[in-house]
């Protein structure tokens, strides 16, 4: 599976089996994690068989089930924070995909409490994603029109809307799609949340799939 392939096939899942994660494909999530790290400077953590994190009631009423693995999203407190969380969480997620493995992401519904991450002086955690095998592949969601997500004049070009449709499979927070494209000039992106619940968040993990669909050399964000 490529990185395509997961981005289209990727869906939300929030029930999981009892099976482990083999140490080769835990290896490659964790190497993941560090190059993002690396890259960004933020400090994700990958949790592994803690199983108190995903209990009690808010766990239940986010329909969690079997949760034991989870990846914590965590940075130094900025202002692009949490798009860049966004951003890099995705990537790790689509990883996860092609490594055969389901993912949620989750910004309240678990037991902040218990978990088991890490967070030093002047860092926050912005949310988590349960990680792991899940009892299925998880549905796709509903989008709304691609015009209500993007604004451009004369003729869209090709790259733009494969664009756009790339960041139209991407989740956001109670599938909101908060978020429009705007073609400023041939080659020129503006980027934008536009209100809503974790819409930074949200900014982030489409822009990271709008530069998937529509392939890093055809444009630049402003």
């Amino acid at each position: 599976m490529n990185i395509i392939e997961a981005m289209n096939a990727r869906h939300s899942v929030r029930k999981y089996t009892d099976k482990k994660i083999e140490s080769d494909v835990l290896n490659e999530l964790k190497a993941e994690i560090e190059n993002c790290n690396r890259e960004s400077g933020l400090n994700i953590q990958l949790i592994t068989d803690d199983p108190d994190t995903f209990t009690g009631a808010l766990a239940s009423y986010g329909s969690f089930k079997g949760v034991i693995n989870y990846i914590a999203l965590v940075g130094e407190k900025s202002d692009d924070l949490q798009e860049k969380v966004g951003y890099y969480g995705e990537k790790i997620v689509l990883k996860a995909q092609m490594l055969g493995l389901n993912t949620c992401w989750v910004a309240l519904t678990f037991n902040k409490r218990k978990a088991k991450h890490k967070v030093n002086k002047g860092e926050k955690l912005v949310c988590v994603i349960s990680v792991g095998y899940g009892e299925n592949n998880g549905k796709p969601h509903k989008s709304r029109l691609l015009d209500s997500l993007c604004c451009f004049h004369g003729d869209m070009p090709l790259w733009f809307m494969e664009g756009v449709l790339a960041a139209m499979t991407a989740p956001t927070a109670r599938n909101q799609q908060k978020f429009l494209f705007t073609l400023v000039d041939k080659n020129k992106v503006k980027a934008e949340a536009t209100g809503g619940f974790y819409s930074k968040v949200d900014l982030g993990i489409v822009k990271y799939h709008f530069e998937l669909g529509a392939d890093k050399e055809s444009f630049e964000f402003i």
